[in-house]
């Protein structure tokens, strides 16, 4: 049971409520490259203006060379977040070549698997691991999947406000062991609520036809009767169903979040576990290893969950290890939707939902789960990132069936003093004022993103990768219009330089064999104690 949960409340509601205004957060946006004319995903190597993917800090590629990646400071002010965001867009798009950043999260027009170009870091032997772990992507799961784009909220309470609820609790036992059954407490909560935030900010209930070449399986029709788009009429986020970020492997994980122990020994499991259909891959298409291991999961991230337990990791330290070391330090919240509306696929009133949402998982009772409710969470995730629009379809609770729109105005409720606590700790009504939005949202599905997105396409009888095309011209426009400050131009330069150099030396300074080095890698996972 999660005992803590009352002195985490008392703590915010009484005298640490002003700790609310140091929230920690960082935001990683994707985004494909693509051509500006074709709308079809760009096969070109990753710009050199923009530095190394391999070592900068805050511009990198994920799974394919065309995917980009930006990643923002940690600051306790969205609107810092978002400004850093807005400069890494704009430096990016002014050294582009006939490219823009795609802005939706399910891709372009895409030529096959091929042509999805697999992302390069150099020859070095963490440059190689990065690439050899995503050839195990494309062959495990395929590369299509890949090149879907979100967005992760990255999420942490201050550590004098885990200080004060330990003192609350009476002090016992390790502040370390505190904050850790905290946040799994927070995850219990975000599962068991994720299909709101599904809902409020889904913004893929289409995908190209392009997407869905080879797939025979799919339950998706077409729009209007043509056969460029495909889609659910009442779909919010198909990036967080079976044909996004899903694997049927690794259905038989049962993770659990009760315990941090538990989730540790769950996923070293399936990292150090041979898993018999993976056996065949060796080599890809291009003659490279094809994947790091044959095990349910290469590396920890290979897991796909809407939310992650993380800590920041030392040079060369895996995950587990870094979370056995030191426990969980922060969250990220992995399902949110690029909003192809908006120039950055997110803008402040998102970031206060989302803040909203968590806040509300961190202060409510969070019981253990188990089976029986791990099965619930999924197939309500399921039925709204299916028919979510559709606000009177049933929902699972342990007490038996309710209408979506009953749940949510139930969820809402809470989210209301959780807003109320965060204004009061800014001297500000925003957070009330995103709770309005949400009620209307909830009453209104047509205008969530994932309404106004079919509303647009079934209006102007436009194909999906036209109206997410239009929209990216647009906020490229505006991105190369607004020039940065020499001193930020000249930031940006001497990041890109620094990183291009870092990589040259590290690839000098390898001496190692690669699978050396790999079999060193995997030895945390042996080591890490039971």
């Amino acid at each position: 049971m999660d005992t803590q949960a009352h002195f985490r409340r008392s703590v915010l509601e009484n005298e640490g409520i002003q700790l609310l205004s140091d929230i920690r957060r960082g935001i990683e946006k994707e985004g494909l490259r693509v051509n500006r004319d074709s709308g079809m995903l760009a096969q070109s190597p990753h710009p050199a203006a923009l530095g190394s993917a391999l070592t900068h800090g805050a511009i990198t590629t994920d799974y394919s060379e065309s995917l980009l990646e930006f990643i923002t400071p940690v600051s306790n002010t969205i609107e810092a977040n978002l400004d850093y965001l807005d400069q890494l867009h704009r430096f990016t798009a002014q050294n582009l070549d006939n490219e823009l950043i795609w802005g939706a999260s399910m891709p372009c027009i895409v030529a096959g698997e091929q042509g999805i170009p697999i992302a390069s870091y150099g020859h070095s032997n963490v440059g190689t691991m990065k690439r050899v772990y995503r050839n195990g992507l494309g062959v495990r799961y395929g590369r299509m999947m890949q090149a879907i784009a979100g967005i992760h909220y990255n999420f942490s309470m201050p550590e004098a406000f885990w200080q004060q609820a330990h003192e609350a609790a009476g002090g016992s036992g390790s502040l370390t062991d505190f904050r850790t059954e905290g946040y799994l407490g927070l995850i219990r909560n975000f599962f068991s609520r994720v299909w709101l935030l599904i809902y409020l900010l889904g913004a893929s209930p289409a995908v190209c036809a392009s997407f869905l070449a080879g797939k025979k399986d799919h339950h998706l029709i077409p729009v209007g009767g043509q056969s460029n788009s495909f889609y659910l009429p009442q779909a919010t986020a198909l990036r967080m169903g079976g044909l996004g970020y899903n694997s049927d492997a690794q259905r038989g994980l049962q993770v659990c979040y009760n315990s941090l122990k538990t989730y540790i020994s769950t996923l070293r499991e399936a990292i150090l576990t041979p898993h018999p259909a993976y056996e065949q891959y060796t080599t890809t298409a291009e003659g490279e290893q094809a994947q790091l291991n044959t095990a349910l999961l290469q590396i920890e991230n290979e897991f796909y969950s809407p939310i992650r337990p993380k800590r920041v990791t030392r040079s060369g330290e895996a995950p587990l290890v870094a979370l056995q070391r030191d426990g969980i330090e922060y969250i990220e919240v992995r399902c949110v939707d690029i909003n192809p509306f908006l120039p950055l696929g997110i803008d402040v009133e998102t970031a206060r939902i989302i803040d909203t949402f968590l806040v509300d998982c961190l202060i409510s009772d969070s019981p253990p789960c188990d089976d029986s409710s791990r099965q619930r969470d999924a197939e309500n995730l399921r039925r709204v990132v299916d028919n979510g629009r559709d606000t009177n379809q049933l929902l699972l609770t342990a007490e038996g069936e309710v209408t979506q729109r009953e749940l949510a105005t139930e969820a809402l409720s809470r989210m209301k003093h959780a807003a109320s606590l965060l204004d009061t700790a800014h001297g500000t009504t925003s957070y009330s004022q995103a709770m309005q939005q949400v009620q209307h949202l909830i009453e209104h599905p047509e205008e969530t993103p994932s309404g106004r997105l079919l509303g647009e396409m079934q209006q102007g009888g436009t194909a999906f990768w036209q109206l997410a095309l239009k929209y990216s011209k647009r906020w490229d426009k505006d991105f190369r219009e607004r020039p940065l400050t020499p001193e930020q131009s000249h930031q940006f330069r001497a990041m890109a330089e620094a990183s291009l150099a870092e990589q040259s030396a590290i690839e000098a300074a390898d001496a190692t064999r690669f699978d050396d080095f790999l079999a060193e890698f995997y030895q945390q996972y042996q080591e890490i104690s039971s």
